[in-house]
């Protein structure tokens, strides 16, 4: 009879293959959905951050910029979602990545309760972009032929 030990080794292997052979797709495909839900919010006129963008921005009138980056974000989404567009989607992301993080600079008195830490709910989904940044970056790291995943 097969022991304790080896079962939950068997299982804690099996656990772990599922998740190495499923954790880039869906992690692309979770990416991919949050850029085309959050740039769809945008382009309608009802993202809740549509304010914070407007209010960070001062070269285009929010009413073009807004819906514009909402397309911009769509187009991420929609490249992360269709693997043969992959490098086009991480591209456009890296290139947005940077303005998601102007408030912080620009509206610090949006941005934090008390700076540098103390971070608003503003300033949290601003933050939250580094796991955007890092999940990125795992899926760029699939686009390769040679890549062991997807």
């Amino acid at each position: 009879m097969i022991g304790t030990s080896t079962r939950l080794e068997t299982l804690d292997r099996t656990i772990a293959d599922w998740m190495d052979r499923w954790s880039v797709p869906v992690l692309r495909i979770a990416l991919g959905i949050v850029f085309v839900w959050f740039g769809g919010l945008k382009v309608f006129g009802v993202s809740p951050a549509a304010d914070l963008v407007a209010a960070t921005v001062y070269l285009v009138p929010p009413e073009i910029f807004v819906p514009v980056l909402g397309v911009w974000e769509v187009l991420i989404g929609l490249c992360l979602l269709y693997r043969p567009l992959i490098r086009v989607g991480i591209f456009l992301l890296f290139l947005q990545m940077p303005g998601t993080f102007l408030p912080l600079v620009l509206l610090p008195d949006v941005a934090f309760v008390s700076f540098p830490f103390a971070l608003t709910v503003e300033g949290q989904y601003i933050v939250k972009n580094l796991v955007i940044i890092g999940a990125a970056l795992v899926v760029g790291g699939t686009v390769r032929e040679n890549s062991r995943r997807e």
